[in-house]
């Protein structure tokens, strides 16, 4: 198993074990569902409210090393934690509170890795759903690899009616049908 899975059993038990809602996102969760590619950390969304993000950067931080000098004023400007595993390996922990988030990580399931070991990982639609939203051209690619793998089992009006509100947004409309595309072709 490599480095990065390994990262990413690491941070899945403590997560586990500290009770904070989350689950596994970006290039681990893409190993799940799509084609795996290389990554170099773990993505992870940790659940929590606007204007409650306190106790869990706190939490975060006692779980982990932070990987830069002021890790908790980051969080509280960026809503992203930047850790690491004993390691060294890069965590970057979304600070959730969007509707989106909670159904996200409500609808997350377990990845059986071995016998013993599982990593929560985010639903192949939702990684569709970020992955649009954020739509670099790595995103694109990502998306059609989990099209390419899942086909069959996605939940294409689930997809859309996830994204169409976080698009509205940002004003990225060009993102529906290109996801309606990948998904068709």
């Amino acid at each position: 198993m490599n480095g990065v899975l390994e990262a990413a059993i690491e941070v899945d038990q403590a997560l586990q074990q500290s009770g904070l809602p989350y689950c596994l996102i970006g290039g681990i969760a893409l190993q799940r569902w799509g084609q795996p590619r290389t990554t170099l950390d773990v993505d992870v969304t940790v659940l929590t409210e606007f204007g409650n993000e306190e106790p869990a950067i706190q939490q975060l931080l006692d779980l982990f090393e932070p990987r830069i000098a002021d890790a908790a004023g980051f969080a509280r400007q960026s809503r992203v934690v930047l850790l690491q595993t004993s390691d060294g390996v890069g965590i970057d922990v979304a600070l959730g509170a969007l509707p989106f988030e909670s159904r996200m990580i409500a609808r997350s399931s377990l990845w059986q890795l071995d016998d013993a070991r599982t990593l929560r990982t985010c639903s192949a639609e939702d990684l569709i759903v970020q992955k649009a939203f954020a739509g670099r051209d790595q995103d694109w690619i990502d998306i059609q690899r989990v099209v390419e793998a899942q086909r069959a089992a996605l939940d294409r009006d689930l997809i859309l009616q996830e994204l169409a509100p976080l698009l509205e947004l940002t004003a990225a409309y060009d993102a529906i049908p290109r996801v309606e595309e990948l998904i068709r072709s």
